[in-house]
C-alpha cells in the first residue's frame, strides 16, 4: 500500500499498487500532453516566423528581379527601335533599287514584246503564204488521188467481173478442185522447211461410205502422233442455182474425222462470202462438234501452225500417254494370251473329257459284252461239263440197251478181237 497526500485538503490516504500505477499514468499523460502542446505552439510560431522571413526574402528577390527585368526590357526596346530603324532604312533602299530594276525590266519587256510581235507577224505572213500553197497542193493531190482511186476502182470492178464470169463458167466441182489445189500448193511451199515429218494427202478411202478432202498427220522421231487434221474444202460459183451454207457440211465432216481417227476437223470455205462471222478470222464451232473450226483459205497455213504448236506443247504428255498405252497393251496382250490359253486348254480339256468319256463308255460296253461272253462261256462250260459227265456215264450197255442190232454188232466185234 502507498500513502498519498491530497494537494488540496492536505489529507493523507492510501492506495494499492494498481491505483497508484493508474494515478502515476494519469499524471504522466497530463504532463506529456502539456509538454506536447507547448512544443506544438513553439513549432507553429517557428513556422510562422519562417514563412514571414521567406515571404520577405522572396519579395525582395522579386523586386530585384523585376527591376532587372525592367532594365532588360528597356534595353531590348532600345535595341528593337534601333534595329527597326536600320531595317526600315535598308528596306527603303532595297525598295528603291527594286523599283529601278522593275522599270528597267518593264522597258526591256516592252522592247522584247515589240520584237516578238514583229517576228510573229512575219512568221504569220510566211505561214499564210505557205498555207495557200499547201491548199493548192492539197487540191491538186486530192484531184490526183481521186483520179487514181477511180482508175483502181474501175480496174477492181473489171477484175471482179472477170472472176465472176470465170466462176460462172466453172462447174461447182472445178471450183472446189481449184480451192483444193490452192491449199495443196500453199502447203507444199512450206512442206520441206516447216513440216518435214508431216503427211498431207487427199483422203481416197471411201470404204466407210464417205471421205474428206485432205488428211494432215504429223509424228515425232519416235513415231508418236503429234497432231492429225481432217480438212474439207468447200466453194461454189456465184451463179450456181443451189446456195449452200457452211453448217450443211459440219456433220459429215465430223463423221469423217471420227471414222479416219483424226484429232481435229477444219472446214476451209469460200461459202457465205458476205457472212461477217466467217470473214473475221478463225471460227470455233466446237460447241456443236468437238475440235472443229471453220476458216477462210488465207488462214489455212496459220491454222495448221496454231494447232501444231499447241500439240507440240502437249507432246511430252502424249509420249507418256503412248508409253502408258503400250504398257496397257502389253498387259492386255498378256491377258489376251492367257485367256486364249485358258480357252484352248478348256476346249482341249473338254474334247479330251468327251473322248475319255467315249472311251470309258466303249470300255463299259466292252465290259458288258465281255461279261455277256463270259456268261455265255460259263454256260457253255456247264453244258460241256454236263456233256462230259454224260459222256463218262455212256457205256456199251446203255448204247445197246433196247437195240438188238447194235448189241449183236458189239458182241460180234468183241469176238473178233478175242480171235485175233
Amino acid at each position: 500500500m502507498n500513502e498519498i497526500i491530497c494537494p488540496h485538503c492536505k489529507k493523507a490516504f492510501k492506495v494499492d499498487e494498481a491505483g497508484f500505477a493508474d494515478i502515476l499514468k494519469q499524471v504522466r499523460d497530463h504532463e506529456f500532453e502539456k509538454e506536447l502542446m507547448e512544443r506544438v505552439h513553439m513549432l507553429e510560431r517557428d513556422k510562422e516566423n519562417a514563412v514571414k522571413l521567406a515571404e520577405a526574402n522572396t519579395k525582395n528577390e522579386l523586386q530585384a528581379s523585376a527591376a532587372k527585368k525592367d532594365a532588360e526590357i528597356a534595353e531590348l526596346k532600345a535595341q528593337k527601335e534601333f534595329a527597326v530603324a536600320q531595317i526600315e532604312a535598308k528596306k527603303n533602299a532595297e525598295l528603291s533599287e527594286l523599283k529601278a530594276e522593275l522599270q528597267t525590266i518593264e522597258s526591256e519587256k516592252k522592247l522584247a514584246l515589240t520584237e516578238a510581235v514583229n517576228k510573229v507577224e512575219k512568221e504569220r505572213d510566211l505561214l499564210v503564204g505557205e498555207l495557200k500553197t499547201k491548199d493548192t497542193e492539197k487540191q491538186l493531190l486530192e484531184t490526183s488521188l481521186k483520179e487514181k482511186f477511180e482508175n483502181e476502182l474501175k480496174s477492181k470492178d473489171e477484175m471482179i467481173a472477170y472472176y465472176k464470169d470465170m466462176k460462172a463458167k466453172l462447174s461447182t466441182k472445178m471450183v472446189g478442185e481449184t480451192l483444193e489445189q490452192h491449199c495443196e500448193i500453199e502447203f507444199n511451199k512450206l512442206r520441206a522447211t516447216a513440216f518435214p515429218n508431216a503427211y498431207f494427202e487427199k483422203d481416197n478411202d471411201a470404204t466407210t461410205g464417205s471421205k474428206g478432202d485432205y488428211i494432215y498427220r504429223e509424228t515425232d522421231e519416235a513415231g508418236n502422233e503429234i497432231i492429225s487434221i481432217m480438212f474439207e474444202m468447200k466453194n461454189e460459183g456465184d451463179e450456181t442455182a443451189t446456195k449452200k451454207k457452211n453448217e450443211d457440211f459440219l456433220r459429215e465432216l465430223d463423221k469423217d474425222r471420227s471414222e479416219k481417227k483424226c484429232e481435229y476437223a477444219v472446214l476451209v470455205t469460200l461459202l457465205e462470202a458476205d457472212n461477217e462471222l466467217y470473214n473475221t478470222g478463225i471460227v470455233d464451232v466446237s460447241h456443236k462438234y468437238p475440235k472443229m473450226y471453220v476458216i477462210r483459205p488465207q488462214f489455212f497455213i496459220p491454222m495448221i501452225t496454231l494447232l501444231r504448236n499447241a500439240a507440240l506443247n502437249s507432246l511430252k504428255y502424249k509420249s507418256e500417254l503412248a508409253l502408258v498405252k503400250a504398257q496397257n497393251i502389253d498387259v492386255t496382250n498378256f491377258e489376251s494370251q492367257l485367256d486364249d490359253f485358258r480357252d484352248s486348254f478348256g476346249r482341249n480339256y473338254r474334247l479330251a473329257s468327251e473322248k475319255f468319256k467315249t472311251a470309258i463308255d466303249s470300255i463299259d460296253n466292252s465290259i458288258k459284252q465281255l461279261q455277256k461272253t463270259k456268261e455265255n462261256l460259263l454256260r457253255s462250260e456247264d453244258n460241256l461239263r454236263i456233256a462230259n459227265n454224260k459222256a463218262d456215264e455212256l457205256t456199251v450197255k446203255k448204247l445197246t440197251r433196247g437195240n438188238p442190232t447194235m448189241s449183236a454188232k458189239f458182241v460180234e466185234m468183241n469176238d473178233n478181237n478175242k480171235g485175233v
